[in-house]
């Protein structure tokens, strides 16, 4: 197998990642059940001196995965043009490849997926070659071993190193998660630190994003209300140079959510001349009590009942939210 050889799609499908015009990556991920992810990092994990270009979305949560089971040099990805882009935009994801990058794990560039059939994602190693390949909406993964076809594992990792360095250099604007939580620590506390290092380490990588229904800056917010933060302090952390997770100014609105729902309050705290502070504060039990990893399902839970033209839960919603199960079960 050759990087032109191996499958029978076209340019324009080698072009689509099967995701249309999708650009964030809540809009891709998580994607249960995703037979060609598994094989991915199934075909990665354990190898070194990986090369690839092409990588989607997608399959960056395998090919991170994959690189935690490998070990030697780092390896080199080449993702799609609106890849990095959209990890500015996803804490969770977005701070795990930061980090992979920082620890020289692997190394990021963005350049054009390959045409001719191959899917348009490559991944190469010395010994083996692996081909995205199949019609879109059902591709598969391609594989020649070194032993049975040396000159095609060669042709192929020649390619991906030569689309690689041609690729251009790029950031991921987002932090490491090293970075964050040390960031965390010294502007708000160890305690705020330990939920979110608690939180990142259980949620999947597409959930909380900048697009989905309670957002990012919605789960940083009630965290910081958890622990009766200022609001200032929160949207300095956020500011603070390295870390730059979304700009201050965008937390209002998912601030006010969250107090229009009922879980949390701001409170005006007079400081010397000037506008007061808000001070942040739990007041929703379940959110209070609940440990890091279950705050996400209580976001949910909340934004999901629904509300009047002010955004606010509906009466009736609160009050059938709050009554015990026995008085609202159904015989």
């Amino acid at each position: 197998m050759t990087a032109n050889d191996a499958g029978t799609g076209t340019d324009a499908d080698a072009a689509s990642d099967d995701f249309g015009d999708a650009s964030e990556v809540a809009d891709v991920l998580p994607r249960p059940d995703d037979p060609l992810a598994e094989a991915v990092e199934a075909a990665l994990a354990g190898r070194s001196t990986v090369v690839a270009v092409g990588v989607p979305i997608r399959l960056l949560p395998s090919v991170l995965a994959a690189r935690e089971r490998s070990s030697g040099d780092p390896w080199r990805i080449a993702c799609r043009p609106s890849v990095v882009d959209a990890l500015s935009r996803a804490l969770v994801l977005g701070s795990a490849v930061a980090e992979a990058i920082e620890c020289d794990e692997i190394r990021i560039r963005t350049g054009e997926p390959l045409g001719h059939g191959t899917g348009g994602t490559l991944f190469a190693s010395p010994q083996r070659a692996d081909a995205v390949v199949g019609p879109r909406g059902e591709r598969t993964l391609a594989t020649t071993e070194g032993d049975a076809d040396p000159n095609a594992v060669d042709g192929a990792r020649a390619t991906a190193e030569s689309r690689f360095d041609a690729a251009s250099a790029t950031t991921v604007e987002m932090p490491s998660r090293t970075r964050l939580l040390a960031a965390a620590r010294e502007t708000l506390d160890d305690r705020f630190a330990d939920d979110l290092a608690a939180l990142l380490a259980s949620l999947d990588p597409g959930e909380f994003g900048r697009t989905t229904e309670v957002s990012d800056r919605a789960l940083l917010v009630a965290l910081a209300a958890r622990h009766d933060h200022l609001f200032r302090d929160l949207r300095t952390w956020v500011g603070t140079d390295g870390v730059g997770i979304a700009p201050a100014q965008e937390f209002t609105a998912d601030r006010q959510a969250l107090v229009d729902r009922g879980l949390i309050e701001s409170i005006k705290v007079p400081m010397g001349p000037g506008r007061p502070l808000l001070r942040l504060r739990a007041v929703d039990d379940a959110l209070l009590r609940a440990r890091a990893e279950e705050v996400p399902s209580i976001l949910r839970g909340r934004f999901a009942l629904p509300t009047d033209a002010e955004g606010r839960v509906r009466d009736d919603a609160s009050r059938e939210g709050r009554r015990a199960v026995w008085e609202r079960r159904r015989w």
